[in-house]
């Protein structure tokens, strides 16, 4: 999150939030408290009641809210709609706990040293304006935070499988690397769980089988899996695990719905966004450019895409002392979708343009290591993309040879 020197207030108010209350403290610009620390709930009635008593005791000028990040909920207070007439900040937690450190309590922390943490910076002019997103970018967010955790379901659940898989059908995976990858896979997963069916079956039927189920199975590949089940061994829980493989089976064809259900609003809500310019750069398809559009957000608060890949956590540690330097390994202090963001817009870059990729070669043959290059590549895709989200343009390959 890229933090600017905002002009000074008259007032702050720090808002630490919890998970259904928060604290709020009230200071003036002469670090005289106002009011607080007084805690509320986080409902209409309880906010209400806050600015109430916020505002008979506020000095005339720019009154400035601090609500520290605080997963999701914070969001609720995050909004200029929520506290009218007052400006909004967003507070990085990295940035409130580095506060404690300079205040001499970085091992202690409480609801009350926090709000003074915030104070601090607030007066001193930190924070990130907060701006209402558009509709299309706001859903955007939502569908594909709502995609990336099914994505991670969905593996999960392909390990728990594939570990049945072993212990109903042991040796399957020798004959078919990717079972659940494929249709076969999937195909001898859900009837052939039981080695001994497809064995007793033969390769003749079950080319048969598979084609009345439409899918098509090459001869060798079926004399494989045959083969695979007359020589598998069972172990005594197959039975237990062919019962658990059905739910799972299932469960992963719903996650599988969902996700194509995912992909189908990013593909509806990318062209309202300032986002869909991306798709025309090789191998930047819908789901890379709505989850970098989802990660970004509002773009207008970006001032460069320097500050936008620091935000990612993408930049290395950099310690510089009695003129010595020493720069690290990535930082990781940052948005952690962004970065996920930016580097499979780097792996995009790397399969499908060629100049990009000549570049990840041309690193390569010096000696660097993939996690380099990967770092280079999100790096490359960074300044492509907030050029292009910026401008509006289409991609222009002669721009970035």
């Amino acid at each position: 999150m890229f933090t600017s020197v905002l002009a000074p207030a008259a007032a702050v108010i720090a808002v630490d939030v919890g998970k259904t209350t928060a604290a709020v403290l009230v200071t003036d610009a002469a670090r005289r408290r106002l009011l607080g620390p007084v805690e509320f709930v986080m409902t209409g009635s309880g906010v209400g009641r806050v600015i109430g008593s916020a505002r008979a005791v506020l000095p005339d000028g720019v009154v400035r809210v601090g609500v520290e990040a605080a997963g999701h909920y914070h969001r609720p207070l995050l909004s200029g709609s929520v506290w009218p007439g007052w400006e909004v900040v967003e507070l990085n937690p990295a940035h409130v706990a580095e506060q404690r450190r300079v205040m001499g309590r970085r091992r202690v922390k409480t609801d009350a040293i926090d709000l003074d943490a915030i104070t601090e910076l607030l007066l001193a002019g930190r924070g990130t304006p907060v701006s209402e997103p558009a509709a299309a970018v706001g859903a955007l967010t939502g569908w594909a935070a709502h995609r990336r955790r099914r994505v991670a379901t969905r593996s999960a659940t392909k390990n728990q499988l594939l570990g049945q898989l072993d212990r109903c059908f042991p040796g399957l995976t020798v004959a078919l690397p990717d079972v659940l990858g494929t249709k076969v896979g999937r195909l001898i997963a859900t009837h052939f769980a039981d080695p001994d069916r497809l064995a007793a079956l033969g390769a003749a039927r079950f080319v048969r089988f598979a084609g009345h189920r439409g899918v098509q199975v090459r001869m060798p590949l079926a004399q494989r899996c045959v083969a695979a089940a007359r020589d598998a061994l069972p172990g005594p829980e197959a039975v237990v695990a062919r019962q658990v493989l059905v739910a799972d089976l299932a469960l992963l064809a719903d996650l599988d719905v969902q996700i194509d259900q995912a992909d189908a609003q990013l593909a509806r809500l990318l062209p309202a966004t300032p986002f869909a310019t991306l798709t025309t750069v090789p191998g930047w398809g819908i789901v890379r450019a709505g989850s970098y559009g989802a990660a970004v957000g509002d773009p207008g608060r970006w001032p460069g895409a320097k500050q936008l890949y620091r935000a990612s956590g993408l930049s290395p540690k950099h310690y510089e002392s009695a003129g010595k330097r020493r720069d690290g390994t990535i930082s990781r202090e940052g948005s952690v979708e962004l970065r996920r963001a930016l580097i499979d817009l780097g792996i995009g870059l790397w399969l499908a343009d060629p100049a990009a990729r000549r570049y990840g070669q041309a690193l390569r043959a010096r000696g660097k290591k993939g996690a380099v290059i990967g770092c280079a590549m999100a790096h490359r895709a960074n300044k492509i993309a907030y050029a292009m989200v910026r401008d509006q343009t289409g991609y222009q390959p002669d721009r970035w040879i």
